[in-house]
């Protein structure tokens, strides 16, 4: 017999039933279900974070930051991610939705607080976009530069209509092929990210023999310091690193995002989590210390504070680490890191927007699913065209543009990963004291990533009112890291405010309820 008890009973077997959209207002999506299993989760969650076109973009600006101690910084940045993984896990356990956070914390802290933790994890994956376009650019060039010989070809780069045009276009394939559903962007990623690690491994074994030869200038022999955040020389710094480094960690939770899509929606997506978060540590952590040993920490020439070379360090590493041949491939690695991770990235943005309109939080038009593919077109294509804009704009505003809206993005994803984290533990509030798995799983470390996070927001916040910060730029004598970040921030204020003259029942708590899912009790 089945029978609906709020309370499940000790031996019963649970199953939520968020996942059927009878009970607590959650509705089906249209999306095709049981598309992708662990390993296919894990890696575009992989794919999504772009690990070798992270590194490229932050190994420069961390290394500015807090010198040797940079891995200790990854490690910290860690942390909190993998606290945060933990809230995803059992939150999606009990409501498998593709809205994640913005389902999640409209049903822990109501529609306002919902809303502004989706439009944060939105314009997160806006400004990530942008900046994948950027980095995919760049490395075309250099790598038609390399592959002709031509060095006009490869300053086509610095040309600013013919980087911006070619940007374009990158997004422009890449809302193509996420319009196509998820047979397409799973198809490629296995291939994509099986050569992004394969290239790092390749460049940490000789990166770390060539330091050991001794013939190095500039090379650092490791220590064991490097690893201590504690050695950072202030807590300013300590927090401008570790802004950076929780943004490389940024885009496990596709994993999440793509639940209704995955075989075993309420488990597999967070064990997928947990796993791509483990082999992107592992790949950060011997990367850094490789690059670390071989260039050292200095100004000048290869050295990884240059801050000339920071915003693309591995352009200037290729050669003198892997050789002319060779180094080619890094060029390749990092331009599929960007392609690839460009192209997955479509997926949280899309299927947040679809959720959202789907539970009349943003206009209906944006719940359409396409009938052969089976995916949210109208979000994706809506996604594509806020991208192009965004890095547009953002490129004649800031002549730094990679390096302002990398900090900025770090804000955004402190913003709505600690309101998620804090969603866990308020969601779970009453089951908090059943067994001290749960008040471990769903209370404590989900709360105490949310306050890491927190707190990193909050002295960020306060830091980038300097111009100073990120790449120097200001607008009207206030640093534009700060500018893009609270003026993305209060842009959601405006549209969340439209929205609710548009949508009011959303907003009273009509559409989405706030109340914990009943459980279906099998005896």
């Amino acid at each position: 017999m089945v029978q609906v008890d709020p309370r499940p009973q000790a031996g019963d077997t649970v199953t939520s039933v968020a996942a059927t959209g009878s009970e607590d207002g959650t509705r089906g999506k249209g999306l095709s279900g049981d598309s992708v299993g662990l390993l296919g989760s894990a890696v575009i969650g992989i794919s999504t974070v772009a690990p070798v076109y992270c590194l490229t973009s932050t190994l420069g600006p961390t290394v500015g930051e807090v010198g040797v101690q940079m891995p200790a910084v990854f490690l910290a940045g860690f942390l909190p991610m993998l606290l945060v993984a933990f809230a995803y896990r059992e939150l999606n356990k009990a409501v498998p939705d593709c809205g994640t956070s913005f389902t999640w914390t409209v049903k822990a802290f109501g529609p306002r607080v919902g809303w502004m933790c989706g439009w944060g994890l939105v314009i997160a994956t806006i400004i990530v976009l942008s900046n994948l376009a950027g980095v995919a650019t760049s490395f075309f060039y250099l790598l038609l530069g390399e592959l002709t010989g031509s060095q006009a070809i490869a300053d086509l780069d610095g040309n600013r209509a013919a980087h911006v045009l070619t940007c374009l276009a990158f997004i422009a394939v890449a809302t193509a092929i996420s319009y196509r559903g998820m047979t397409a962007t799973k198809g490629v990623q296995y291939t994509l990210v099986g050569l992004q690690l394969a290239v790092l491994a390749v460049f940490t074994v000789m990166a770390m023999a060539k330091a050991q030869s001794g013939d190095l200038a500039g090379s650092l022999h490791f220590s064991w310091t490097w690893l201590d955040p504690f050695a950072v020389q202030s807590f300013s710094a300590f927090t401008a690193g570790l802004s950076l480094s929780i943004f490389m960690f940024w885009g496990w939770d596709t994993c999440l995002t793509v639940n209704e899509e995955t075989t075993g929606s309420a488990k597999t997506p967070g064990r997928a989590a947990l796993l791509a978060m483990l082999v992107l540590i592992g790949s950060y952590l011997l990367t850094a210390v490789a690059s670390q040993m071989f260039s050292g920490v200095g100004h000048k020439g290869t050295g990884l504070g240059n801050p000339d070379t920071a915003d693309n360090v591995f352009a200037a590493l290729a050669t003198p680490v892997m050789g002319t041949v060779l180094g080619v491939l890094l060029f390749v690695a990092v331009l599929a890191s960007a392609a690839a991770s460009l192209q997955t990235t479509f997926i949280p943005v899309a299927r947040t927007v679809l959720a959202m309109s789907t539970y009349e939080a943003l206009p209906a038009s944006f719940a359409k699913i396409h009938p052969r593919f089976r995916s949210p077109g109208r979000a994706t294509i809506a996604a594509g065209v806020a991208t192009g804009v965004f890095y547009a704009v953002m490129s004649i505003l800031s002549e730094n543009v990679l390096i302002d809206t990398i900090y900025a993005l770090g804000l955004m994803i402190c913003f709505y990963y600690s309101i998620t984290a804090f969603a866990c533990a308020w969601f779970f509030r009453r089951e908090l004291r059943n067994s001290a798995r749960d008040l471990l799983f769903n209370g404590v470390f989900p709360s105490l990533g949310g306050l890491l996070l927190a707190a990193v927001f909050g002295k960020t916040l306060t830091d980038m009112w300097n111009p100073a910060y990120g790449s120097g730029s200001s607008v009207f004598g206030v640093g534009s890291v700060f500018v893009i970040g609270v003026g993305l921030l209060l842009l959601g204020v405006v549209l969340m405010l439209i929205m609710r003259r548009r949508s009011p029942a959303f907003f009273r708590g009509e559409v989405l309820t706030g109340a914990t899912p009943a459980l279906v009790v099998e005896e």
